[in-house]
């Protein structure tokens, strides 16, 4: 592998990081895909959003991909990070900066303790505990109304928060502050799969057993990648906060755990990138579908064809089946499997080269690449 071939992957990243960053200046559109021009208010808040889950994501796919854990919830920690800010901002009066890190921290108490617990079973009944957890921490949110707001939701206190960061007028600061949070979650999420903790993680997810054996300690290896998962998660929580003004109970339900594992499925389970596809790709459909079921042609049809094309529902459940069944490892397992099929014809197509030039004498053939 040459140094250029190596460096390619951070070069491309790299630039798409800049093209996003720019996209806000830029008057490019995408009929049927955004809502209007990528300068507009409408177009910044559905690519904000876009990116706070694919944040979300990436946080999942450290638990599943890397260390083999299906957690159902999942989006405890994503509820703790936007009502834990939204808590401290309105109740104890915290300006943003240190409510962050506060929230942040509660985050990651709250993972060390549920994960602690969790983690004495393992398979199925350890994704019934995390979804027992999310479900206490769903009815917690639900009748706390002094605190929590209740089944209406927290607003945000904006008097703590920077006039930069408030109102539509400013949603084009938001969306550089949900890129910087998806950029951040992805350096953490790279510096784990490639520490020797996310290894350590790695080969308990294949065979916890072995590395008891070797006189490791996986447990811990998976303890530490469930609370670091957790603040990732939590760090997307306090961004959907401030893009969307305040939260809802839904944040901290098990099915946002499950929207956000149908993203990860989605992309393919094991790929940063594919996290970050699946969750963007799955958040445009959300918000696409929901505009394309209320179109006069789809009113005008047939009620068999009307009721179930009026539903996105139904629609994103009709993708991911055919996702499971057609590409099973996701849009990135896909693509990764063909890249692998293409380089393995191209060094079996130079091996028999070389053979076919050894049997007759010939000159040495160029190995294809």
């Amino acid at each position: 592998m040459t140094r250029f071939t190596r460096f390619l992957p951070i070069v491309i990243g790299a630039a798409f990081v800049v093209l996003l960053a720019v996209l806000p200046l830029l008057n490019l559109q995408l009929p049927g895909i955004l809502p209007g021009p990528t300068y507009t208010p409408g177009t910044l808040a559905l690519l904000s959003l876009c990116m706070v889950f694919a944040a979300l994501a990436l946080s999942y796919n450290l638990l599943l991909g890397t260390a083999g854990m299906l957690s159902f919830g999942h989006a405890l920690y994503f509820g703790a990070g936007a009502y834990g800010l939204g808590i401290l901002l309105k109740a104890i009066d915290l300006p943003l900066v240190p409510g962050v890190f506060a929230a942040l921290i509660g985050g990651m108490v709250i993972a060390l303790i549920t994960g602690a617990i969790a983690m004495r079973v393992d398979g199925i009944p350890f994704a019934m505990v995390t979804l027992a957890f999310a479900q206490a921490g769903s009815v917690l949110v639900r009748r706390n109304q002094a605190l929590t707001g209740g089944e209406e939701g927290l607003a945000l206190e904006t008097k703590n928060v920077p006039d930069f960061l408030v109102g539509v007028v400013n949603t084009r600061n938001l969306y550089w502050a949900s890129l910087v949070v998806v950029v951040l979650v992805y350096l953490i999420v790279l510096w784990v799969d490639r520490s020797r903790l996310g290894h350590l993680a790695a080969a308990a997810r294949e065979n916890e057993l072995r590395v008891r054996v070797l006189g490791l300690r996986p447990g811990r290896a998976k303890l530490i990648v469930f609370v670091i998962a957790g603040a990732c998660a939590g760090l997307a929580g306090i961004a959907y906060l401030l893009l969307q003004s305040g939260t809802q109970p839904s944040a901290v339900g098990a099915d946002l755990t499950i929207t956000v594992l149908v993203m990860v499925v989605l992309g393919g389970v094991g790929f940063r990138w594919g996290a970050i596809v699946g969750g963007v790709l799955y958040t445009i459909l959300d918000q696409r579908l929901t505009v394309l079921a209320r179109a006069d042609a789809i009113q005008q049809l047939p009620d068999v064809l009307r009721v179930p094309l009026s539903e996105p529902l139904f629609l994103l459940g009709v993708l991911f089946i055919l996702v499971v069944m057609f590409l099973p490892g996701g849009i990135a397992g896909t693509v990764d499997g063909w890249r692998r099929r293409r380089g393995g014809t191209a060094d079996a197509a130079g091996l028999s080269a070389l053979e076919s030039s050894d049997s007759f004498g010939a000159e040495p053939a160029e190995v294809a690449r």
